[in-house]
């Protein structure tokens, strides 16, 4: 019993600390800063020590702490594990991070608390061994957001983002109760444990299946896909450690809730094929987006927006060990993006250009991707293609396609030969990289995620036009330079630099309501 508490030391901990900042919410509140800190750390240190409990008495959910069977309840897997470290991790740097950052501010205080508080939510959630505990999790992890982003509630771009932020929210929640009470009264219990032993074995009550569609649509509204990504590119009036925590931390719960519901997620192929559709579309029009943009910031938010819609592809592939290897790539990287985003600009103007731009022509783009993908085959070949499915394969070529681009650079007539020889190194290492991490995140998360199931006919189509379709996106981007100057590639840009409006619309749809007036 005492040891199954050990996970929830890290939101306890935390919850003193934003209480104790909710006392003093003013300018340079004292020893606020310094406890914050410390309470991330030693929630830290809590997350390590459950890492260490899940290698020493293995996975386990532990007892209900509440009346009825209803309360909170810790589940420790690889998942959960996995999760718990990475998101102590980056609150600690990025409370670390705030403590200087908003020194002076008016209301350091009542943000530094608000922080430590979502901050919590995000380390209940993932750690959550009932529907109840992860509903309340998630609700909370939302409201303690919303306060955040209406830090300056004086700025009409901030309080516009969180109001759109808020509808999408409270619908995503409405997805995720109704999802919850199928999933109770399908497989009588609360148990997340019990529920996904039971789906794994193939029972599926009758509300199961759209049950499963509430969780994808959950997942897609908390994971900004379009067409409701909008509030996430506005969300840059908010303070830059939120910024960092929502893109590298809060922004993954909906992958998160499509992992750890991984063996329900199965029962349902149509749903999934639908993840893979709205996921793909997104991540080539987000990252077609973020080419078009001249801030820093938005250009991260689009690679977010981007990253994310990769992320719900991968798991409407049944990709789930790779989409979690993806949350931890992803946070770690955009977590350290946001919080350098300052000096970004500065190191851009810095560097100095050798010589003349390579600019490759179309026999140069034509042999880079004929060069990435026969070193891909050759190298999975190698560790056995066999033994691989054929969605993970797939992936592996997509993200293939991006080395493409770089040997692209290297092919073209004015580079000089070290870039060459570079850019196919860089294919060398990819490849190599790729399924040296898939085998070890498939292995480590054995027994907790299913495997990877062999695709049936709707999964090759989809499989194939995945393929085609970021397969044919990285061949113009690498010829991109050749037809820039063209008039229709002008307004092409302009279009994307506007995500093809389709926040302008839900910004009509919306209209004047708002959940808070600024003060």
């Amino acid at each position: 019993m005492t040891l199954d508490l050990i996970p929830l030391i890290a939101p306890a901990i935390l919850i003193l600390a934003a209480l104790t900042a909710f006392l003093r919410p003013g300018r340079r509140p004292p020893l606020v800063p310094k406890l914050t800190e410390s309470a991330a750390l030693v929630g830290l240190a809590a997350a390590i020590g459950s890492a260490v409990l899940l290698v020493a008495t293995g996975a386990h959910t532990g007892p209900v702490l509440g009346l009825g069977g209803i309360g909170l309840s810790t589940r420790l897997d690889m998942v959960s594990a996995t999760m718990l470290v990475l998101v102590a991790f980056v609150g600690w740097f990025v409370l670390r991070y705030s403590a200087s950052y908003l020194d002076g501010e008016a209301r350091q205080g009542a943000f530094l608390g608000w922080m430590a508080a979502t901050l919590a939510a995000v380390l209940l959630l993932v750690q959550a061994g009932n529907l109840v505990h992860f509903v309340l999790a998630w609700i909370a992890t939302s409201l303690c957001l919303h306060r955040l982003l209406l830090f300056y509630d004086v700025r009409v771009q901030a309080i516009r983002a969180a109001r759109k932020k808020f509808i999408i929210a409270r619908t995503g929640d409405a997805a995720l109760i109704g999802a919850a009470i199928l999933l109770a009264h399908g497989y009588g219990t609360l148990d997340i444990a019990t529920i996904l032993a039971a789906a794994r074995d193939g029972i599926m009550p009758a509300g199961v299946p759209l049950a499963a569609g509430l969780l994808a649509l959950a997942a897609i509204l908390k994971s900004a896909q379009f067409p409701v990504h909008g509030w996430l590119t506005e969300v840059m009036e908010t303070p830059t450690p939120v910024s960092a925590l929502l893109h590298a931390g809060v922004i993954n719960g909906g992958g998160f809730l499509l992992i750890r519901f991984a063996d329900v997620m199965l029962l349902s192929p149509g749903v999934l094929a639908i993840l893979v559709m709205v996921g793909g579309f997104t991540a080539l029009f987000a990252g077609l987006a973020m080419l078009c943009q001249s801030a820093v910031k938005n250009s991260l938010a689009w690679s977010t927006i981007a990253q994310m819609g990769f992320m719900i592809m991968q798991c409407g592939l049944a990709l789930f060990p790779l989409a979690l290897l993806h949350i931890v790539a992803h946070s770690l990287y955009k977590a350290h993006a946001f919080l350098a985003s300052g000096t970004a600009v500065e190191l851009v103007a810095s560097i100095r250009r050798p010589g003349p731009i390579a600019i490759p022509n179309g026999w140069a783009v034509t042999r880079a991707f004929l060069v990435a993908l026969t070193i891909y085959a050759v190298i999975g070949l190698a560790f056995g293609f066999e033994t691989k499915s054929p969605q993970a394969i797939a992936l592996g070529a997509i993200l293939i396609f991006g080395v493409a681009y770089l040997i692209a650079q290297g092919l073209a007539d004015a580079a000089p030969r070290v870039l060459t020889r570079r850019t196919a190194l860089f294919a060398v290492a990819a490849s190599v990289s790729y399924f040296v991490l898939q085998r070890g995140a498939e292995w480590l998360t054995a027994g907790t995620l299913p495997a990877t199931p062999a695709p049936e006919p709707l999964e090759w189509a989809l499989i194939v036009l995945a393929l085609f379709s970021f397969g044919l996106v990285a061949v113009a981007q690498s010829m991109f330079p050749l037809w820039s100057n063209h008039p229709a590639a002008a307004g092409l840009r302009v279009h994307l630099s506007n995500g093809l409006y389709a926040n302008a619309v839900f910004d009509r749809l919306v209209g004047n309501w708002s959940p808070r007036r600024p003060s």
